[in-house]
This record gives C-alpha cells, sequence and structure tokens, in this order.
C-alpha cells in the first residue's frame, strides 16, 4: 500500500533575511547576509558584536495591539510568522476544523531571558512583587500554547526540545502525524530569540566568531574560527495530499521522508556516524538513493569541527566523495539560529525547488581541503532540483535530516 503524501501549503518566516518569503529569499538567493552589528541590547566589555537579528520587527504590524503587551520576544516572532502560514495557505480556522489543526514548535532557548528576568525580580524585590503576568513566558511550551490560543487552535500542541535539531524534529513530527490521520493540518515551526543570557553564554564558551580571530560566518571556509548567532521564526503548514487537493491549494513541495539518529561521544565533537545514519534513513523513508539528491542544505554552522563532521558524513553517504548533490549552507546568511535553524533551512530548500537553483554560501572564500564537496559560492546555481536533503546537528549527540520533494501532481 502506498504510503501517504505530506505535502507543504503554507510559508511564514521572521527573520534577519527578510520578514516574509519573498524578502527571504531575494537575501538567500542574492547572497545578502542578514548579520549585522547587534543593536538589541548591550554588549560591553565583549569582542564578539555581530548577529543575525530580526532588526524591523514591530510585532504590532503584524498581531494588532490587543493581547501582545506581555509576549516575550520568541512568541511575538512566532505568533506572527504563524499569520504569515496561515494566509499564505488560504486556511481559515472556524469552529468547525479548528480541532483538526496541530501546532508543533521546535524551541530549546526561547523562554530563558523570561526565566532570567522574572527569577532577578523575585530575588531583588521578593516572590510576592513579581509581576504574574510574565509567569507564562518561563515555561518552554509557551510560543506553542500562545499561537494555539491565539489563533483558536484546539487540535494537539507540541513543544520539541532537541536543540540545533528541534526545527527539522518539529517537521519530522508533523509528518508522523499527518502519515497517521492524526490531523488535517498541523503548522511546524521552529523559533528563538536573541538575548543578553544567550549571547554572554555562547560567548563565555568560546564558540562565537570574533571572541579570538575574525568575526565572520563563513562555513566550509578555513578562515573559520566560530558561529554568529541569529534569530527568527519559520512556519510551515503541512497536510495530506488529498486535502490539498479537496480544497485546490498551492503546493510548494512534499516532505518525502525524516529521520533522526543519536550518537554519543566525548565533549566538544560531533556526531559523524550519527548524521551519516540519518541520512541514510531519511533517503530510505523517501524512497531514494543518493544519487537523486540534488541539493543538500547543510547545518555547518561555521566551527571547526561541526562543519568537518558534516562534510565527511556527507562524503561517506554520497558515494565517499560528495560530488554529485550541490551544498551550501543557508546559516552563512542568517547565522546560527539554533531550534529555528532547522526550518529555515527548510524554506531554503522550498525555495531551491521553487527556483530550480541552489542558493550559495556566502563567504566561502578559501574553502578547507578537508571540507572539500560540491560547494556553491558565490551566486546561486540554476539547476534541476527535485529532491532536496537538508540536515541538522548539534554537540548534544542528535542528528536530523528531512527530504523535501518537488511536487510533481497527484500521481507522481
Amino acid at each position: 500500500m502506498d504510503k501517504k503524501r505530506i505535502v507543504v501549503t503554507g510559508l511564514g518566516v521572521i527573520s534577519s533575511c527578510g520578514r516574509d518569503k519573498a524578502a527571504f529569499y531575494n537575501s538567500l538567493f542574492g547572497g545578502i547576509s542578514g548579520i549585522k552589528e547587534l543593536s538589541l541590547f548591550d554588549l560591553a566589555g565583549l569582542k564578539s558584536k555581530k548577529a543575525a537579528q530580526a532588526a524591523d520587527f514591530i510585532a504590532e504590524e503584524y498581531l494588532g495591539d490587543k493581547g501582545i503587551r506581555n509576549l516575550d520576544r520568541s512568541t511575538r516572532l512566532i505568533s506572527s510568522a504563524t499569520k504569515l502560514a496561515l494566509d499564505d495557505s488560504g486556511v481559515t480556522i472556524t469552529g468547525e476544523n479548528c480541532h483538526t489543526i496541530g501546532v508543533v514548535v521546535g524551541s530549546t532557548l526561547g523562554s530563558l531571558k523570561s526565566v532570567s528576568d522574572f527569577d532577578r525580580d523575585a530575588i531583588n524585590e521578593g516572590p510576592r512583587y513579581v509581576n504574574p503576568g510574565l509567569f507564562p513566558n518561563t515555561v518552554i511550551n509557551s510560543p506553542a500554547s500562545q499561537v494555539s490560543i491565539r489563533y483558536n487552535i484546539r487540535g494537539f500542541n507540541t513543544t520539541i526540545s532537541t536543540g540545533f535539531c528541534a526545527g527539522l524534529d518539529a517537521l519530522g513530527y508533523a509528518y508522523n502525524f499527518l502519515k497517521f490521520g492524526r490531523a488535517r493540518f498541523v503548522l511546524a515551526a521552529g523559533v528563538e530569540e536573541l538575548c543578553p543570557q544567550i549571547f554572554s553564554a555562547f560567548y563565555r564558551a568560546g564558540l562565537l566568531a570574533g571572541s579570538d580571530g575574525e568575526e565572520i560566518m563563513c562555513p566550509f571556509d578555513q578562515r573559520r574560527n566560530g558561529l554568529i548567532l541569529g534569530e527568527g521564526a519559520a512556519v510551515l503548514l503541512l497536510e495530506e495530499l488529498d486535502s490539498a487537493l479537496e480544497r485546490k491549494a498551492a503546493v510548494y513541495c512534499e516532505l518525502s521522508g525524516y529521520a533522526s539518529a543519536f550518537e554519543p561521544f566525548p565533549r566538544g565533537g560531533f556526531p559523524q556516524e550519527g548524521l551519516a545514519r540519518a541520512m541514510r534513513l531519511a533517503l530510505k523513508e523517501s524512497r531514494l538513493s543518493p544519487e537523486e539528491i540534488d541539493y543538500i542544505c547543510a547545518g555547518a554552522n561555521s566551527t571547526n569541527s561541526g562543519d568537518l563532521g558534516e562534510a565527511e558524513a556527507i562524503k561517506n553517504v554520497f558515494s565517499g566523495n560528495g560530488q554529485e548533490a550541490a551544498v551550501s549552507a543557508a546559516k552563512s546568511c542568517f547565522g546560527e539560529c539554533f531550534s529555528a535553524s532547522g526550518t529555515l533551512q527548510a524554506l531554503a530548500a522550498v525555495g531551491a525547488i521553487e527556483r530550480q537553483a541552489v542558493p550559495p554560501t556566502i563567504n566561502l572564500r578559501q574553502a578547507d581541503a578537508d571540507c572539500r564537496l560540491n560547494h556553491v559560492v558565490g551566486k546561486p546555481m540554476p539547476r534541476r532540483v527535485d529532491h532536496v536533503l537538508i540536515n541538522s546537528f548539534g554537540p548534544n549527540g542528535t542528528s536530523s535530516s528531512v527530504v523535501f520533494s518537488k511536487f510533481k501532481g497527484a500521481s507522481g
């Protein structure tokens, strides 16, 4: 029996590279970086000064003034991106269908600032004087819950917290829910915000570019010396193909495969074997061979061990050389957005299928010989793009891969 076909019919994005899908694609395919001097908070005493912030984001432009006063930045970002995705999909939420719609959000660090601020007031002023209106922001599932509350979504509500992989894992969760017929529509999303607590933690851990050397986001380049943080929210509306056909929806692509793997390893390394296993399992789920993948949307984030580990995993899976599929790292434009990165990469993959071109890795000028792949550099590469493999991985040992495929009709 043929498996159910799951398709993408709505996109919404708020990021440093644009506050809608058109602006996002113009930046990504134009090789325009969203990384600039950080202005959201004070960086006194830190050598690293750059980030990929959603600089001109004003939530009221998307959500109006009502009910947002106590919402934190993560919730404002994802609520705004959700509105864009719903508008793009043509889905109207009503009393009749609200129970058939689910939300799954990848987020890991989103509540950190809220927890810190709430605890600071409790310590400085005493627990009797904290603002109870701020307490809901301190739980990690707050962004997902607020989305459901705002848009009257009564189906399931889930938060995935698997670090760097959470965005792709949210897509995988949605994919499986739809395959088993447990929802008609699923909003799959990733969100993270920039805040002083997160920035300082990454800086003091020695993970940021500029803390010891040039401050540049340059995946696979021999000059790389750390990542540059970003923020944003990306939301994809998924549904079964029969549902999309019934309502005559525009279909962006199919989500044809997903897999995750775990590989324990010493602190500071990255899971090469785990990522290779995730890629192979995702290909198996999508019923594709490595030779059929046209573009690999790499998770590389300009860290020495991470870029090298992914390059070795790609070579391992793709005939030992990685030369067939084109490879680029979208994070070179929008930074390392942690749990939001996977869904932002997913939008990059949709754009590659739509435009039949591969977006470039920017700042790749001195390619690391140990990371030798079929890199797309400088400008987009026009080519046939039928299947895209998206990778995420992190130093917690988890790796995830998703396959997007071009929609070729109900019979295809």
